[in-house]
C-alpha cells in the first residue's frame, strides 16, 4: 500500500530584515535640500538684493571719498563686483549645504523618537521653527545692514551679539516646544496661548542684549528695503529646504511601500502584475 504523500507545507514567510539606520539617507536628503535651498537663496539675493547693495556701496564710496579728501586713509577693493556676485552665490550654496546637514541631524534625532510621523508635515514644522529661531528672532534684534556699515574694530563684538541672539532663539524654540508638550493634557487653546506667551518672553529676553554698537548712516528707505529682502532670502532658504527635504521623504516612503508590497506578494506566491492569477505554492 503506497504511503500517503506528505501534505504541502505553507511557504514560510521571510523574516523581516533589520531596519537600517536612517541617518545616512537623511544626510543625503539634507545635502540635496540644503544645496538647492542655498542656490535659490543666492540667486534671489543676486537678482534682488545686490542692486540695493550696489547703491549702498556707492553711498559708502562717497563717504570714503569725503574722508579721503580730509586726509583719512582709503582702502581699495580687493575683488571686483562681478567676483563678489559670483562669491555670493557660491557662499550661499556652501551655507545651504551646512544648514541642510544640521537640519538632517536634528530630523534624525526626532525620527528616532517617532519613526512613524509623516515626513512632509514634520519637515515643514522643523523648517518653520528653524526660521523663527535662527533667522527671524535674531533678525528682529539685530537687523541686517548693507555692506560698509560698521566699524572694523567692533566686528568681534557684533558677531558675539549675533551668536548670542541665535542661541537664545534656538533655546527659546525648544522651550516653546517643551511647554506645548508638557500641557498636552490641557485644551488646545490653553496650549497655544501658553506657547505664544513663551515666545513673547523669549523675544523680550532677546531685547535685553546690548544694542548694535555702530551707527547706521544709510538712507532709511534703502535700509528698510535691504532688511526686508534679507529676511525674505532667509525665508526662501528655509521654505525650499523644507519642500525638497519633505518631498524626498515622501518619495522614500512610497518607494519603501512599493518594495514591501512586492516582497509580500513574492512571499505569498502572488505575481506582482495587476490581474495575474496567484500561483499555487510548490508541493
Amino acid at each position: 500500500m503506497p504511503s500517503p504523500s506528505p501534505s504541502p507545507s505553507p511557504p514560510s514567510s521571510p523574516s523581516p530584515a533589520p531596519s537600517s539606520s536612517p541617518v545616512l539617507p537623511l544626510l543625503g536628503r539634507g545635502v540635496v535640500a540644503g544645496g538647492t535651498a542655498g542656490l535659490a537663496a543666492g540667486l534671489f539675493s543676486l537678482l534682488l538684493a545686490e542692486p540695493l547693495m550696489d547703491r549702498a556701496i556707492r553711498a559708502e564710496e562717497k563717504r570714503s571719498a569725503g574722508e579721503h579728501a580730509r586726509g583719512a586713509q582709503h582702502h581699495e577693493e580687493l575683488f571686483t563686483r562681478s567676483t563678489q556676485h559670483a562669491g555670493l552665490v557660491i557662499a550661499a550654496v556652501v551655507a545651504g549645504l551646512a544648514v541642510g546637514v544640521l537640519f538632517a541631524v536634528a530630523y534624525a534625532l526626532a525620527h528616532r523618537r517617532d519613526p512613524h510621523a509623516a515626513p512632509w508635515p514634520r519637515a515643514l514644522a522643523f523648517a518653520g521653527a528653524a526660521f523663527v529661531a535662527v533667522s527671524l528672532l535674531p533678525g528682529l534684534r539685530y537687523p541686517a545692514n548693507p555692506p560698509g556699515v560698521g566699524d572694523s574694530g567692533t566686528v568681534g563684538e557684533r558677531q558675539t551679539l549675533w551668536l548670542a541672539s541665535v542661541a537664545i532663539g534656538v533655546l527659546g524654540m525648544i522651550l516653546v516646544r517643551q511647554v506645548y508638550v508638557h500641557l498636552s493634557a490641557r485644551a488646545v487653546p490653553v496650549r497655544q496661548i501658553a506657547a505664544a506667551l513663551t515666545g513673547v518672553a523669549v523675544l523680550a529676553v532677546l531685547f535685553l542684549l546690548p544694542d548694535n554698537p555702530d551707527p547706521v548712516p544709510v538712507d532709511a528707505e534703502l535700509l528698510w528695503d535691504f532688511r526686508v529682502l534679507s529676511i525674505a532670502s532667509h525665508a526662501l532658504l528655509w521654505a525650499v529646504l523644507a519642500a525638497v527635504f519633505g518631498g524626498l521623504g515622501l518619495r522614500a516612503v512610497r518607494d519603501g511601500a512599493a518594495r514591501g508590497g512586492t516582497a509580500g506578494a513574492k512571499a505569498a506566491g502572488v505575481s506582482s502584475r495587476r490581474g495575474a492569477t496567484p500561483t499555487a505554492p510548490p508541493p
